[in-house]
């Protein structure tokens, strides 16, 4: 069974329409690829996936169960993460409690449990931290732990956002264009860190415009044009496809 599966996908926003029929699978193992000019509904995709936008036709289902109507924490809880285009941390806040912020959705305690300082709200805070700094080491970040989110680097933070993701314990994430202001050293990186959350067993839905990024990581390539799917297939298939070409590759590809 596909983990993530959009049918026939439509989104109009007044008299604008952001996507048109878009279908589309993120299988079990996955690392998919989701590119396409600027407007060509992308975002919008991930928007819909992630409860922000509601579909005007069409349905998206996960592990076999429907996500369209549900509310973006319930969709997180199920194990659908995300990170942003543009980075949205708490700055004042550190590393780690940034990180530890995303393990609300598997919190039990209660707000009770925290006031009263039980047992059990104990524990809990203890195992939150603990995966946090996992999550943390993981993406390299172990020694920034207290350092302000402010105060971190750029390409820094952009790996923070992803342990933040992490921290959630999903079971697929959107990368929203990860290698956005990176630099080549760092989009290295990048992809290194993509295909060590794919060994977790992590599927992999990413949003991203370099080409060197995508092509050398995702395993499928799904193609929009103006909310439209003009093409998907395995890299080398989309770099020799005439209406990719023609829309977003440009002559480079040629």
């Amino acid at each position: 069974m596909a983990n993530l599966e959009l049918s026939d996908i439509s989104v109009r926003f007044g008299g604008l329409q952001a996507l048109t029929d878009v279908s589309f699978r993120v299988r079990e193992g996955d690392i998919v690829g989701l590119i396409g000019p600027n407007g060509a509904g992308k975002t919008t995709v991930f928007n819909v996936i992630t409860g922000v936008y509601r579909t005007s036709a069409g349905q998206v289902r996960y592990d076999g169960a429907p996500l369209s109507g549900m509310r973006p924490h319930k969709i997180l809880a199920m194990g659908v993460a995300r990170t942003f285009q543009n980075i949205r941390l708490f700055q004042n806040m550190t590393a780690l409690e940034n990180v530890m912020v995303a393990q609300h959705c598997r919190t039990r305690a209660g707000v009770l449990g925290a006031v009263l300082r039980t047992r059990a709200q104990k524990r809990e805070e203890a195992r939150i931290r603990e995966k946090s700094l996992a999550a943390l080491e993981f993406m390299d970040l172990g020694g920034f732990a207290h350092e302000l989110a402010s105060n971190m680097a750029y390409g820094l933070q952009r790996r923070l956002e992803i342990a933040r993701a992490l921290a959630s314990e999903p079971k697929t994430i959107l990368l929203d264009e990860p290698a956005a202001g990176l630099n080549p050293a760092e989009s290295r990186e990048l992809m290194h860190t993509i295909a060590r959350i794919s060994s977790l067993g992590i599927n992999i839905l990413m949003v991203e415009h370099d080409m060197k990024v995508v092509m050398g990581i995702c395993r499928h390539i799904v193609v929009l044009d103006h909310g439209v799917m003009i093409a998907e297939g395995k890299p080398e298939e989309i770099q020799r496809d005439p209406r990719v070409i023609e829309a977003y590759l440009g002559n480079e590809h040629h």
